[in-house]
């Protein structure tokens, strides 16, 4: 190894490892041996992660992750594979470096939502497993590629249901074990808020990001990527899901999901037919809590004896519009909550960076029009301007997940490959609870009510340590 020591360093083309070109020596990296270039030789350190002795890290000069940014800047037309299995949607989607979105797939559990009235999570695991291997393989076969032409592979492993996680991580693992691709660990959360950066244009950091969906209400600053200061959260149910539990006791049909029947019904009906108390006005933060107006509509309706067992395609003229009165009160009061939150969160992030400029709304419940034309006149209100991506990529999807592993991957925040001879047992990082940002320190007075995170460190930590070691 002495002399191989004073050979010539190479850089890979295709996954960027510096390392030494022995004739006899075959690396795994399938397209090594036409896409090195010669580099001068710093003194050789830590070693690669292409798995061989003879592959190496140059402990001086350009680190790992910046010869890794450094070439996703010179190869603008990379492949990410994005995966994404975190609850009830199994997604899949191709997207470059350069913003195009190749091709994708999805496959969505409406009819089992429909049938048990919520997601249940071993039976989503199995309609994962029956999805995965296709959903994929459309992906890949709408993008005109292969998983031999990709740079790396992107998927979710936190927040969502460890059960569904597990099996879009393993998928990924197996794809990137198999022709030694990087892996991008992808933060459920941050893929929503960083879509927008992929759907419109001038979408520039600082900006202030809502995540609103079934299990999570967030507010927050995103200053880089995997940079969060966090505003705002949910400390008992999110939106979507009181959305979701209001669509059932109203009897709603809950196929294409209970916040889209609910919003199609509240247009018939009367927003001020019930006098709710909006959640948390005495409460000087951006936090949230609809647990309590979720409370106040279910008993408003058992009070009218309206009966979720009769569905409301069976309903009388009467009732019907009962329910419609019930749904748009219930959705007027929801939205004045997001809006008072809002405003005290754009308040706050120009404070702390008046650089600010626009409000990006994404997550399921970013699609309601409500939501939308009411944060806009919120935003314009205030000299500023809002974002939300197209409504088919506010709920799951794998292009998501595709654009965050992108954004990741050109700034060298990424894993090594699995190992070869990984076992099928080994323990998976999966992070069914996992914090997005640090909280900022308005909001830290009411964070004991917060909901448990987990005990990994937020993203914003982990990406900040990640990077200040690969200097």
């Amino acid at each position: 190894m002495a002399a191989a020591m004073r050979l010539p360093l190479l850089l890979c083309g295709h996954c960027c490892c510096v390392a030494l070109r022995i004739l006899s020596f075959k690396p795994n990296c399938a397209t090594f041996s036409s896409s090195f270039r010669l580099r001068s030789s710093p003194q050789l350190g830590r070693r690669c992660f292409l798995g061989s002795d003879l592959v190496l890290r140059g402990s001086r000069g350009l680190s790992w992750a910046a010869v890794a940014k450094v070439k996703a800047q010179e190869r603008r037309g990379d492949l990410v594979l994005g995966i994404e299995t975190s609850c009830d949607d199994t997604g899949a989607a191709v997207v470059s470096t350069d913003g195009r979105i190749l091709g994708e797939a999805l496959s969505s559990q409406a009819d089992l939502l429909s049938q048990w009235g919520g997601v249940v999570p071993n039976l989503a695991q199995s309609e994962h497993f029956k999805a995965i291997d296709r959903v994929v393989a459309e992906a890949l076969a709408n993008a005109r590629v292969h998983e031999s032409d990709l740079s790396a592979v992107a998927v979710t492993i936190g927040p969502g249901l460890s059960l569904c996680l597990r099996v879009g991580v393993r998928k990924a693992r197996d794809i990137a074990r198999a022709h030694r691709l990087p892996l991008v660990p992808i933060h459920h959360m941050e893929a929503h808020a960083l879509v927008a950066r992929l759907t419109e244009e001038a979408v520039n950091f600082p900006f202030v990001v809502l995540l609103v969906s079934g299990g999570h209400n967030l507010l927050l600053l995103a200053q880089d990527v995997g940079q969060y200061l966090q505003l705002g959260t949910t400390v008992d149910d999110a939106i979507g899901e009181a959305y979701d539990k209001t669509a059932r006791l109203l009897g709603l049909n809950l196929k294409h999901g209970g916040g889209p029947a609910l919003e199609e019904i509240a247009l018939e009906g009367d927003p001020n037919f019930l006098n709710l108390s909006v959640p948390m006005r005495s409460q000087k933060n951006c936090n949230f809590s609809y647990a309590g107006l979720k409370n106040q509509v279910r008993l408003s309706i058992e009070s009218q004896n309206i009966s979720p067992d009769l569905p409301i395609s069976e309903a009388t003229s009467e009732e019907r519009q009962l329910r419609a009165d019930i749904a748009a009160s219930f959705q007027r009061v929801a939205v004045q909550h997001l809006e008072d939150r809002c405003r005290r969160a754009l308040e706050w992030a120009r404070t702390i960076d008046p650089s600010v400029d626009c409000l990006v709304v994404s997550g399921g419940v970013a699609s309601n029009k409500v939501v939308r034309s009411k944060l806009n006149n919120l935003v314009e209100a205030v000299g500023l301007r809002l974002v939300c991506p197209p409504p088919r990529l506010c709920t799951d999807n794998g292009v998501m997940v595709a654009w965050a592993g992108v954004e990741h991957y050109k700034r060298g925040i990424i894993d090594p490959p699995p190992p070869v001879d990984e076992p099928d047992d080994v323990r998976l990082d999966l992070r069914p609870r996992w914090q997005l940002g640090e909280i900022y320190a308005e909001g830290e007075s009411f964070a004991c009510s917060l909901k448990k995170t987990g005990d990994h460190p937020s993203l914003t930590a982990q990406v900040r340590n990640y990077m200040q070691g690969s200097h």
